[in-house]
């Protein structure tokens, strides 16, 4: 039965949008010929040609390569094809595959935005407000200048992420090192509930808060309504950095810490 079914998959003409593997059988200046079986033969030309010149260059006569199909028969009977497309489809699969799982990935860029790099040749993005409380840009008043010039700091750097988004009509994938810091902050915060006191140092000061640094290297956030009874219109008038701290955890919620130096204050 196995067979049969194997048979009649085989007989099956092409269809548009499938993509299948052929076997490369020549090439001209400006195309590449694949033997598709019995299903005929494919060519790669014009435009699908030379975005996927990069993939075909290193290619020899008789090596297999797959490919989409666009047109299963062309005016002179070929199965016009496209490599660049069937390689991306394949590579956002992967990327599926890989959602739920932190990965690695090396910074190549950064804009205003946030960091740039690439995923298996697809470009990616890791935008500011998706970084970790450790490279999360602390800057007082949030100049954008100076933002940018942290996050060109972390050009050629090794950062640990996860999927956010993927969206293949525009080839986009979108990064959150946040989302990878929860999913380790998770195992780290089991030993701490609402209420604990803990003692750590200020690392960052923003218009809305502090940072504060406790326990195994986790992070969490002094709120700036959370610094003193009294209303604070400026953290660093209450905090420096690098000045050690005690304060009462008052929230933790997705791997996110909140915590308080006015709670304590009130009680004493």
């Amino acid at each position: 039965m196995k067979e049969i079914l194997k048979k009649n998959e085989l007989l099956k003409p092409l269809k548009g949008g499938e993509i299948i593997e052929g076997k490369i059988i020549a090439r001209a200046k400006s195309s590449v010929f694949l033997d598709l079986g019995n299903k005929g033969t494919g060519i790669i030309y014009g435009k699908e040609f030379f975005e996927a010149k990069n993939i075909l260059k290193d290619l020899k006569i008789g090596e297999k390569v797959f490919a989409k199909v666009l047109d299963p028969d062309n005016e002179e009977g070929f199965a016009e094809l496209s490599v660049s497309r069937a390689s991306r489809e394949l590579t956002f699969e992967t990327l599926r595959e890989k959602e739920e799982k932190i990965i690695k990935v090396k910074i190549t860029g950064a804009n205003k935005g946030g960091l740039l790099t690439e995923i298996s040749r697809i470009p990616a993005f890791l935008p500011v407000s998706q970084l970790s409380s450790k490279h999360y840009p602390k800057v007082k008043g949030g100049d954008i200048e100076k933002i940018l010039k942290k996050l060109q700091k972390f050009i050629g750097k090794e950062f640990e992420v996860k999927i956010l988004n993927l969206n293949q009509k525009e080839g986009q994938v979108i990064l959150s090192e946040r989302l990878a810091e929860i999913e380790k902050a998770k195992e780290s915060l089991r030993e701490y509930k609402i209420g604990n006191v803990v003692e750590g140092e200020i690392t960052g000061l923003t218009d809305f808060g502090a940072f504060i640094r406790f326990g195994e290297n986790l992070e969490g956030l002094i709120h700036i309504s959370e610094l003193d009874e009294k209303r604070v219109k400026d953290p660093s008038k209450i905090v420096q950095l690098g000045e050690k701290v005690k304060a009462k955890i008052i929230d933790i919620s997705q791997g996110r810490v909140s915590l308080s130096l006015k709670a304590l204050k009130s009680e004493n």
